[in-house]
């Protein structure tokens, strides 16, 4: 890879990132397709488990919209690898609480916990960038989404798999990979932060509300935290509401569910792994960006008008498209910052996907909820989908304009 040649002295460090980001969104990945199937098993109907479901995504997101700026900040001024080594045992001890959970309150208590020490994704991006030019950065953030959609191919295939086995299988499978993921951080992970780059410690930055004035300081960097918000936002309709949807409109399976998100999830590593590096330099992370949203936005729309499970796998290509807006759009943030910030910035940004995590979940489950049974008041069952390429469309629309006057990085 041009970039793991070009750092060839941090190489180490940059596969343990991507090793570490494969295992954690694998092990994330297995419950994904029996959480759902689950969570309809203690509430007794597809309908209601939409929408308990959207809120125990949205108690996920709440609780990474709290923790974000405080993991963020105590990265900036602890360093990187202790944060990281205590969120994969986290991890590990939270699965296996959801695998014994005998009802709800304990799955939603698993949630919770899930939230809080996942996390620290913002600081494996933060590791990224404390290793990385800022120039390359688009690169370096699209192998990361690489090795989360890499993960993703593993994940719900696997939990496809053992799902059909038990539904309490996948999460003693998750909590065994997040221990690996911590011993083989133990193990191998150097600190990327110097001492003399960290940062103290102050509540002011570490609250949610005041890690987020740092995104209010210019014009640009609110407006891509606007993108942030609107990208998250429709991110969540497959978080919401992608299990119980394929099952109900398409008859699939858990097996059949995994196999297709595992399907995304290859897709996703294609366009992140391959096509970031080659969008950026032909057309600059601006552009990208705008081209990303516009495509996931066209796939997605294309998934709720889908009269059939092999239409709704085929508007999957264009959906993938979005992983170009990703790492782009949180390269032109860091950008905006200083290289002491970048922590703050990361937990920042967490806050904002995290709001949008918040509420989108409950949003999108209560317009499946209206729009499933004998007595749906919405006659469509797609109407989520639709709206969620309406959501993306803005932001295309709303990163265009906010980047307008501002220099695209140089093609690097």
């Amino acid at each position: 890879m041009p970039l793991l040649s070009r750092f060839a002295g941090r190489r180490a460090a940059i596969v343990f990132i991507l090793v570490t980001a494969v295992l954690d969104i694998v092990a994330m990945g297995i419950v994904i397709p029996v959480l759902p199937k689950l969570i309809e098993e203690f509430a007794g109907s597809n309908a209601r488990a939409g929408l308990i479901n959207g809120v125990f995504v949205a108690l996920w997101a709440g609780m990474q919209f709290l923790a974000s700026p405080v993991i963020g900040s105590l990265s900036d001024r602890y360093g990187r690898r202790p944060v990281l080594l205590l969120s994969a045992a986290g991890l590990a001890a939270d699965y296996v609480l959801m695998a014994l959970a005998p009802d709800l309150w304990w799955l939603a208590l698993g949630r919770i916990l899930a939230g809080i020490t996942s996390a620290s994704f913002t600081t494996v991006y933060a590791y990224m960038a404390d290793i990385t030019a800022p120039e390359h950065r688009a690169r370096a953030y699209g192998l990361i989404g690489a090795a989360f959609a890499g993960g993703f191919v593993a994940g719900p295939l696997l939990g496809g798999v053992l799902g059909e086995i038990s539904p309490r299988a996948p999460f003693w499978a998750a909590g065994a990979l997040s221990a690996i993921t911590f011993l083989y951080g133990w193990l191998v992970l150097p600190e990327s932060l110097p001492r003399e780059r960290r940062m103290a410690f102050a509540w002011s930055r570490a609250n949610p509300f005041g890690a987020m004035r740092l995104l209010g300081r210019d014009r640009e960097l609110t407006g891509l935290a606007g993108v942030t918000f609107l990208l998250h936002f429709a991110h969540h309709i497959f978080s919401a509401v992608y299990v119980l949807y394929a099952g109900q409109r398409y008859g699939w399976s858990a097996w059949e569910v995994g196999l297709l998100l595992s399907f995304a999830g290859a897709l996703d590593a294609l366009v992140q792994g391959m096509l970031v590096g080659r969008a950026t330099a032909r057309w600059g992370d601006r552009r990208t960006m705008v081209i990303g949203l516009v495509g996931g936005a066209v796939g997605i729309a294309c998934m709720g008008l889908a009269p059939s499970g092999w239409l709704f796998a085929l508007a999957l290509v264009p959906n993938a498209l979005w992983g170009l807006a990703m790492p782009t759009l949180q390269a032109l943030m860091t950008h905006r910052v200083s290289e002491r910030e970048q922590g703050q910035l990361q937990g920042a940004t967490m806050s904002v996907s995290s709001i949008a995590g918040v509420a989108s979940p409950v949003f999108f489950g209560g317009v499946y909820a209206l729009s499933v049974g004998e007595g749906a008041v919405i006659p469509f069952i797609g109407t989520a989908f639709l709206i969620a390429a309406a959501v993306l469309l803005m932001g295309a629309f709303l990163g265009a304009a906010t980047t307008r006057r501002a220099a695209s990085i140089p093609p690097g």
